[in-house]
């Protein structure tokens, strides 16, 4: 009886992947390039990074929770961008930086950066009741 399909060799051929010609598939993006880093993460990181430029002059910054919320908790008519809460006898002072306004009213990561460093001095200087300028000098002027 003729079959009509060849039969098969007795050894499987190796698979090739390389189908074009053009090498084996590398990594979409360099591992030093955060491609999986979500929204938040990086914001996160640029409010960790105005807090550390901040804690370099105000040593007394250490004992303060610096916090990232998604949007304000109490419904307003104008949306904050941060707010401050003093020191209780039972927890430290806290920051809340809210990242879906910040987010919402920048364009770019530059703007953004900008703007969670604005919101954070302006929060720091409420905690500690001081001038934004006195808090950091160039505050306003980039």
């Amino acid at each position: 009886m003729d079959s009509p399909v060849p039969p098969r060799p007795a050894e499987p051929r190796p698979r090739r992947r390389d189908r074009h010609g053009r090498g084996m598939r590398g990594p979409v993006a360099p591992p030093q390039v955060p491609l999986s880093a979500s929204r938040a993460e990086t914001f996160r990181d640029l409010v960790q990074d105005s807090v550390e430029r901040l804690e370099r002059r105000w040593p007394q910054l250490a004992d303060v929770d610096f916090m990232v919320l998604e949007v304000p908790v109490t419904p307003d008519e104008s949306v904050p961008l941060g707010s401050a809460v003093p020191a209780a006898k039972d927890r430290p002072a806290r920051i809340m930086i809210y990242r879906r306004p910040v987010e919402i009213r920048t364009k770019s990561r530059d703007e953004r950066a900008l703007l969670v460093h604005e919101v954070v001095v302006e929060q720091v200087a409420e905690l500690l009741g001081l001038a934004p300028e006195s808090v950091d000098p160039r505050y306003g002027q980039d």
